[in-house]
């Protein structure tokens, strides 16, 4: 089986669930970038609730994802570090991945695309989930004649529920016992609160 998504900013967790049980990850670089989406903003769990981390990017008009860059506004890198450190400091696994996070928070410039891929590939070697990646040109890909499954709609904050992998057991995560189990945030918040057996939550998650 293959999944083809939009490239999304540290995705949500039910997008590595449908990613356990398909062996290729489509990405569409060519459909136009939409604002207010997980393409450029992701969520985790702080001791206050939740909290939303959005990349801002150059605004040049009608753009294909591929096309679109990040803007330095903000000294947006240093706020998305500071809020991750100070979410998962007290979990499990971030101390021992935090250096390979650290590093994209410390570059500058570049494209939106790249960054979200180059995101997605730490995430996938650290939870040890094997799959190949392609970049398609042509979004209006025949999804049935190719055996894909298509999830782009998981890139709008509205439609995420619909794909809840909803985990029959709640896996830990730090703040339960004051906010209770919060699901479907980004897939950090599994890695550093599980480390490499997040990969068996997703192996008995509920996937479509």
């Amino acid at each position: 089986m293959q999944l083809l998504s939009h490239s999304l900013y540290l995705a949500p967790l039910p997008l590595y669930a449908q990613l356990y049980a398909a062996g290729t990850l489509l990405v569409d670089g060519d459909t136009p970038f939409v604002k207010q989406t997980f393409r450029n903003r992701a969520i985790i769990a702080t001791e206050n609730g939740t909290q939303t981390l959005t990349i801002p990017v150059v605004h040049q008009g009608r753009q294909a994802m591929r096309d679109v860059r990040i803007s330095e506004h903000g000294n947006w890198r240093h706020l998305h570090w500071n809020a991750l450190v100070s979410a998962y400091r007290k979990s499990p696994f971030f101390e021992y991945y935090a250096d390979d996070f650290e590093r994209f928070y410390r570059q500058k410039d570049g494209f939106l695309l790249d960054f979200n891929l180059q995101l997605h590939a730490l995430v996938s070697e650290l939870l040890g989930l094997e799959h190949t990646v392609h970049i398609i040109e042509n979004s209006a890909v025949e999804t049935e004649e190719n055996q894909i499954v298509d999830i782009r709609a998981m890139a709008e904050p509205g439609n995420l529920a619909s794909f809840s992998c909803d985990p029959a057991v709640p896996y830990y995560q730090v703040f339960a016992s004051r906010n209770g189990f919060i699901p479907n945030l980004s897939v950090v918040d599994l890695l550093f609160n599980m480390g490499p057996e997040g990969l068996i939550v997703l192996r008995d998650a509920k996937r479509l």
